[in-house]
């Protein structure tokens, strides 16, 4: 049974959750996830919701390889809005943001955000964690290079589950110690991993239950599924819905998706061979 409380609000669940992506960005790698207006925000957010999410992911950056970083301020500007739009319109809805700065995490966690999701795994801002600790929010952490500037570099092409495991071990301790008591672990499909890397961790998810944390797995049309098969991230729904598969009778948690219908009848399908 996985269960999140956030401002006042609890969302509970025997089978893996949906976390629908609505990015508030001119450049996100694939260009069906992006809403720049609210009007527009809503309606794919209510369809997301109707779908089968239970979390909407909203992000004012792009972490795509070549993307170009921008300040805390602007990142706010272009999510501000469309965070209000969307808590408003759907009161029910767990939202999450996806930052690494703590200076967003509290003006959205005070606009009704639920969750924090932070790709840097708290490495980027020195003040995430106590942040995170005073806004007692779920909060994801990313495995992930520990410079900003060197996010995709690949640092090694030896098995990279001893260099999660180590990374995790670290940061739920360092956590704990914050006084964060709602933590969940993202491995980082795509983040400084080779594509080999990227497919030992979706095969091997079961060698990070002992931390004995929620799973949130993205790997959604990303790169590794559609250089892998000479495709483009536009034709990369199949191959994205096998890795689906393989996460969810692996043991993951959270499904982090574009495309909401086809990662929900995944669950409903693994629930029958589980």
């Amino acid at each position: 049974m996985l269960t999140l409380n956030s401002q006042g609000k609890t969302l509970s669940s025997s089978k893996p959750l949906i976390m629908g992506i609505l990015n508030v960005t001119p450049d996100s790698f694939y260009q069906k996830s992006r809403v720049m207006v609210i009007s527009e925000a809503i309606d794919t957010a209510g369809k997301m919701l109707e779908e089968g999410a239970t979390i909407i992911d909203i992000g004012g950056q792009s972490t795509r390889p070549g993307a170009v970083a921008i300040e805390a301020s602007e990142e706010l500007d272009r999510i501000g809005s469309i965070i209000d739009a969307v808590v408003k319109a759907f009161p029910n809805g767990f939202i999450s943001v996806d930052t690494y700065f703590s200076e967003v995490a509290k003006e959205v966690v005070k606009a009704g955000a639920h969750i924090i999701n932070d790709i840097s795994g708290g490495q980027y801002d020195a003040a995430m964690f106590s942040t995170i600790a005073a806004l007692d929010v779920p909060y994801v952490v990313m495995h992930v290079n520990e410079n900003k500037d060197d996010m995709h570099r690949i640092k090694t092409e030896a098995s990279i589950l001893p260099v999660v495991q180590d990374f995790f071990t670290r940061t739920c301790a360092a956590t704990n110690d914050a006084g964060i008591h709602q933590l969940i672990l993202d491995p980082g499909f795509g983040f400084s991993k080779t594509p080999a890397q990227n497919f030992e961790i979706i095969s091997n998810l079961s060698a990070f239950a002992s931390f004995q944390k929620p799973l949130l797995i993205g790997v959604s049309r990303k790169s590794t599924i559609y250089k892998t098969l000479g495709i483009t991230a536009s034709e990369a729904l199949n191959g994205t819905t096998v890795l689906h598969t393989a996460a969810i009778l692996n043991g993951a948690s959270i499904l982090r998706v574009h495309d909401v219908k086809e990662a929900n009848e995944v669950i409903s399908l693994c629930s029958y061979l589980q």
